[in-house]
């Protein structure tokens, strides 16, 4: 942005210069470790449990359905991550039922451990590359589900040439369980390889409406984000009611401070 001197003894003028956004390819990369399986505070048709793997496969096609919607030049492609990661569908695509078709394929596997991110991150950087030589922007969104073992990852010197996105759905802290260390670790990656600002968001609550509205927020084109600490959303709807319209007691349904 750049002041422009205006007439007289007027404040100056500012204006925006024009850049072009990007489309994207996004590579969708979910945890399939056994603690995907672990159960959501709902239950689907004919009162079956909802699993977290259930829930991140309807909120990655509302993400899809939405970023089409802005924009149909965004593409994707879907990984999973057990001790390290593998693809699920190589070929970046804008097609719906191609992607729907890939998340039917989705299973979790036995445990695994833990996850080495390693080949997760020298593939995006590969990819990446492919992107840019067309003049696109690549993302990475990881859909993380263990609390027990901490991930991995070895550094690299080598330039930053995309965005990493994590959603973390994790147990409550116990003795059995690091949340907290296995999230510093996923910050410190995100953090290390990131080229335009990575968000993490993290849920312990089981609840599915969470997960919806975290993956709304990453629906922010990478280029046009505010850093993750200068946002406060999603906020609830009785947050955005004028003090005079809002009831006494109305119950607050925001997602907890990260």
């Amino acid at each position: 942005m750049e002041a422009v001197e205006g007439e007289g003894s007027g404040p100056p003028r500012y204006t925006l210069n024009p850049t072009r956004i990007c489309g994207e390819d996004i590579l969708f990369c979910v945890d399939v470790d056994a603690e995907s399986l672990m159960e959501m505070k709902a239950t689907g048709a004919n009162g079956r449990p909802v699993t977290r793997l259930d829930s991140i496969k309807q909120a990655i096609l509302l993400f899809i359905h939405s970023k089409l919607s802005i924009n149909p030049d965004h593409r994707f492609a879907f990984a999973t991550l057990s001790k390290s990661a593998s693809w699920l569908r190589k070929e970046f695509s804008s097609d719906v039922d191609s992607a729907m078709s890939a998340l039917r394929s989705l299973s979790a596997t036995s445990p695994s451990g833990h996850a080495d991110l390693t080949h997760l991150l020298r593939l995006a950087a590969h990819e990446a590359k492919k992107s840019l030589a067309q003049g696109r922007i690549f993302r990475v969104i990881l859909f993380y589900c263990r609390s027990s073992t901490k991930p991995h990852y070895q550094r690299s010197g080598a330039q930053k040439l995309f965005t990493l996105d994590v959603i973390y759905l994790h147990d409550k802290p116990g003795p059995d369980n690091c949340p907290q260390e296995v999230y510093d670790m996923l910050v410190d990656a995100l953090e290390t390889v990131s080229e335009h600002e990575g968000y993490i968001l993290e849920s312990g609550q089981g609840l599915t409406r969470v997960l919806f509205r975290q993956v709304c927020v990453l629906l922010a084109h990478p280029q046009q984000r505010s850093p993750q600490d200068f946002i406060d959303f999603p906020k609830s709807l009785a947050k955005k009611l004028p003090l005079s319209e809002q009831t006494p007691g109305a119950a607050d349904d925001s997602v907890p401070s990260q």
